[in-house]
């Protein structure tokens, strides 16, 4: 049969047409890449009746390698699986077929290349298929030699992620066809090669979106199983969670550790730190903690050889025994605070390379490829790459296991409140009773003195009540004059210490200076106790094992001192034993002033007349005293019962405050929830429209979390304000102790606020805070705030006076209400500074001079007794061995000084 050029071009166009239409339905029908990879070769090897066809993917690395192809009668090689360099295609290569898309075609036998750019460099527009011939590279030909072919032709796959509008193409691969024969190539077959090619570029597009799409739907799958398993209450399936998260990970082992219990659950190959390196337990080594400690909230860190980590050189001991090679990390943070930490292991491998030909590196510049003859080459300790989806998955991964650990230590802390709930109630209870049984004894004490003024009498009855209320074996009351035991109540046939005598030697002049300072002796045990050795002696002479010594001060000098002793056994003093036995201390001197005092009138009555109404004046002023003192004790009781009700506030406060959060969250889930059913369900049924128009749906929807913000609004507020009133109390830190005094300014500021605010008649107070690094001071905590109070009330009378006459000035510009507050330490760090400024009215010489006086005020009568700035001057003084100054002039504000010694020259001991 005989073919006309016609039917010719008809026939080429049929074959054309039906290659294109071939690859089409493949791609349609089937979702393998490597399948319709193998097709298209074995297509287009028949459509160009060429010897061998092929597809060679590049790798990340730059090198490739043929992963289709199809062969005429084996007229050339297989290559099918085998690797090729980098260097192999140079370049310049590389970036001409991914710039415009250039074909090339190399003529062996004529030394020439023929390159056909598949759209314009300059503007980017698709060309016509033009064919431009040149000579090619000596090197190229020979390349070209040494695998056997004459003829080739070159269209390059490019790879665009359709997800991303913006991306840009890549250089996915290139479509080979190689003759063993000189052949000359058409243009024709380049136009159809390139729709080969394009067809192919879709094929690669879907099955990346395929695979993505698949990727994701095992995230998720994943991710749904751990769910279930970490919200499993009333335990939660931690270790059930960890394995489910190594297999989907394809990893070898794993670990997750709790930072706040400390626990560790584990699975599968596990590293083992090495004796020398004291911690057992690789997460709580001092490198592994700084690192977390660095570590960002989100971030998930992965290696593929955790030996190349410099941070790991010391960590990486304990992995040398296993075969685990990749690692990643996922800290865990619930609002930034670090609970725990998720590791992933995967194991090492050794991996196998099929090179086509092997040659120099050094030379593949200057020489061609002149052999192709196989040669394997093998890698260990490799560990499969974390893909991006890896990533992605240990992010998700990460709030869920956030969650359900802090979950589950809360349900924890629950459960621990509520096992302890009855034994609190119940110590509560014990300390209230034995509280109100003390404040029994105290006025029982206090009453007895009032009604007599018989000093042995009055120390008998204290000894007595003091000895049935602390259950002790003995107590004495010990005159330091006389060095006598004046007093004493004994329960059991302990031997009796009255009238007997100290010896000197054990108790130095110092001691007595020490007791006059306020000193209480606390000793629990005497043979383990910091003593000498003759007053252990004495004391174990005396059956003593323990003891508890108040001094009985009066005035400035020590005239006695009150003692319990603890026969039987040793014993650990309470601070409210202590506290009653220094309240009964007190008593004893005021029952002993009040008898000498009685003595010394009973002898003046003789001499001098004159003197009855001074000493009748001197008694007025000793029962106001003990007036005051009684209602000193009333109001101590009273801020106790206060700050155990604040105390028992606190607890429901926390526990609502803590559960708003989770309950918002839960609010908004469900209305995002009830979002959705209006998005995919906008026609309800007319019974709900009735009940949505009954409620006022779109108001409710708007209102309800307006309603959980205000909730946590308020019970943030009450949390503060008993917060503050505890720590402002600090009812139990009536001794020296360190504390934060940035800590006490802020809760006095706090429960003035109130007064900061301003009203209608005054404008806000600004407070201007300057704080510096100072550290913890050990100081009498209460009584400072106290002087913080009286400072800042001053400053606010002063503020709240002076801008209301400047108001009263027609057209008067004033200055803002201004409290400025500086804390500094002194250049030896010896001491702590404390600056406290208003720019009020200012104060004259002459009541600058009078304000630490008692009594003394410039208020008007009912706004103030005199009292604060005496009190506090005394506190930082006295109390504290500091100094306190005020700085003053009229129209330029108030300034006062306060320097108070980071640690007190003479520490009590109690």
């Amino acid at each position: 049969m005989i073919f006309t050029d016609k039917s010719k071009g008809l026939q080429q166009s049929l074959d054309q047409e039906s290659l294109l239409h071939q690859m089409i339905n493949q791609i349609r029908r089937s979702l393998d890449l490597q399948e319709i990879l193998t097709t298209t070769v074995s297509q287009v090897r028949l459509f160009l009746g060429a010897d061998r066809v092929k597809i060679y993917r590049f790798d990340t690395d730059g090198s490739g390698e043929v992963i289709a192809e199809s062969i005429h009668e084996q007229r050339l090689p297989s290559l099918l699986g085998q690797r090729f360099p980098v260097g192999d295609i140079p370049q310049e290569a590389r970036e001409m077929f991914l710039l415009v898309g250039q074909r090339s075609i190399v003529d062996v036998a004529n030394r020439k290349i023929g390159l056909s750019p598949l759209q314009s460099k300059e503007t980017g527009k698709r060309l016509e298929t033009n064919i431009y011939y040149r000579q090619v590279d000596p090197c190229h030909i020979q390349y070209l030699e040494a695998m056997g072919v004459q003829s080739s032709l070159v269209v390059p796959i490019l790879d665009c992620d359709l997800q991303e509008q913006s991306a840009k193409p890549t250089l996915w691969g290139l479509l080979v066809a190689h003759q063993s024969e000189p052949r000359k190539i058409l243009k024709r077959e380049i136009k159809v090669l390139q729709q080969v090619a394009d067809q192919v570029e879709i094929a690669i597009a879907q099955s990346n979106l395929l695979t993505a799409a698949r990727s994701k739907q095992e995230r998720e799958a994943t991710i749904n199983r751990v769910n279930t398993l970490l919200h499993k209450l009333p335990t939660i399936q931690l270790q059930g969670a960890l394995e489910e998260v190594i297999t989907a990970f394809n990893g070898v082992g794993g670990r997750l550790y709790i930072e706040l219990s400390q626990e560790l659950y584990t699975w599968g190959d596990q590293p083992t730190l090495p004796y020398e390196l004291d911690n057992n337990i690789i997460e709580q080594h001092p490198l592994w903690q700084n690192w977390m400690a660095e570590c960002k909230q989100g971030n998930v860190w992965a290696t593929t050889n955790l030996y190349k980590e410099p941070h790991l050189r010391v960590l990486a001991l304990g992995f040398f025994s296993t075969p685990i090679r990749g690692l990643m990390v996922i800290p865990l943070h619930y609002r930034e605070k670090f609970i725990g930490v998720l590791s992933i292991f995967r194991s090492e491998f050794e991996t196998e390379i099929l090179w086509a030909g092997r040659c120099e590196e050094n030379r593949r510049q200057i020489l061609p490829q002149f052999s192709f003859e196989l040669w394997r080459e093998q890698k260990k300790g490799q560990s499969a790459q974390w893909k991006p989806e890896d990533i992605l998955l240990a992010q998700a991964l990460y709030d869920h296991f956030s969650m359900a650990i802090q979950q589950q230590y809360m349900f924890k802390e629950v459960q621990a409140l509520n096992a302890n709930l009855e034994l609190r109630v119940q110590e509560q209870t014990y300390e209230l009773e034995k509280s109100l049984l003390f404040t029994k004894v105290l006025k029982q004490v206090t009453e007895h003195i009032r009604g007599t003024l018989d000093l042995q009498t009055t120390l008998q009855s204290i000894v007595r009540e003091v000895r049935a209320l602390l259950n002790s074996d003995r107590v004495v009351i010990f005159e330091l004059k006389s060095k006598w035991v004046i007093v004493e109540e004994i329960n059991g046939n302990w031997q009796s210490v009255l009238g007997i005598n100290a010896p000197g030697d054990c108790f130095p002049d110092e001691f007595s200076l020490l007791y006059s300072l306020g000193r209480i002796r606390v000793i629990n045990n005497v043979l383990t106790a910091s003593l000498n050795d003759c007053h252990r002696e004495f004391l174990q002479s005396l059956q003593v094992q323990a003891t508890l010594i108040v001094p009985i001060n009066i005035g400035i000098e020590v005239w006695g001192l009150l003692i319990a002793h603890e026969c039987e056994a040793p014993r650990d003093w309470q601070d409210a034993e202590i506290d009653l036995l220094q309240q009964l201390g007190d008593q004893a001197a005021i029952a002993i002033q009040q008898a000498q005092l009685y003595e010394q009138t009973c002898n003046a009555e003789t001499e001098a007349r004159n003197q009855a109404a001074q000493l009748e004046h001197t008694l007025h002023e000793l029962q106001e005293t003990q007036t005051k003192l009684i209602h000193t004790e009333k109001m101590s009781g009273l801020g106790q019962l206060v700050a155990g009700v604040a105390h028992e506030i606190n607890n429901p406060i926390n526990f609502i405050y803590g559960n708003l959060c989770h309950a918002s969250d839960y609010i908004e889930q469900l209305l995002e929830i009830l979002r959705l059913y209006q998005l995919h369900y906008p026609h309800p049924h007319s019974e709900i429209k009735a009940a949505i128009k009954a409620i006022d749906f779109e108001f409710l929807v708007e209102d309800l979390p307006k309603i959980i913000t205000s909730m946590q609004v308020g019970s943030d507020r009450i949390r503060s304000i008993v917060l503050s009133l505890r720590s402002f109390s600090r009812l139990d830190e009536a001794e020296n102790k360190c504390v934060d005094l940035h800590e006490g300014i802020d809760n006095t500021l706090l429960i003035l606020q109130h007064r900061l605010k301003g009203n209608g008649e005054f404008p806000p107070i600004e407070v201007i805070k300057d704080y510096g690094n100072i550290p913890q001071v050990e100081c009498y905590a209460g009584q400072m705030n106290q002087v913080f109070m009286n400072i800042f009330s001053n400053a606010i009378d002063a503020l709240e006076i002076g801008n209301g006459n400047e108001r009263d000035k027609e057209n008067a510009q004033y200055p803002m209400p201004t409290i400025h507050i500086s804390t500094r330490v002194s250049a030896d760090d010896s001491r702590l500074l404390i600056r406290i400024n208003d720019n009020g009215s200012g104060m004259t010489e002459e009541v600058k001079k009078r304000i630490f006086d008692p009594f003394y005020t410039t208020k008007p009568v009912g706004k103030g007794t005199g009292l604060g700035l005496a009190i506090s001057y005394q506190i930082i003084v006295e109390k504290h061995g500091g100094i306190m100054e005020c700085i003053s002039e009229v129209g330029k504000g108030t300034e006062f000084w306060i320097e108070i010694p980071v640690k007190p020259p003479a520490k009590i001991d109690r």
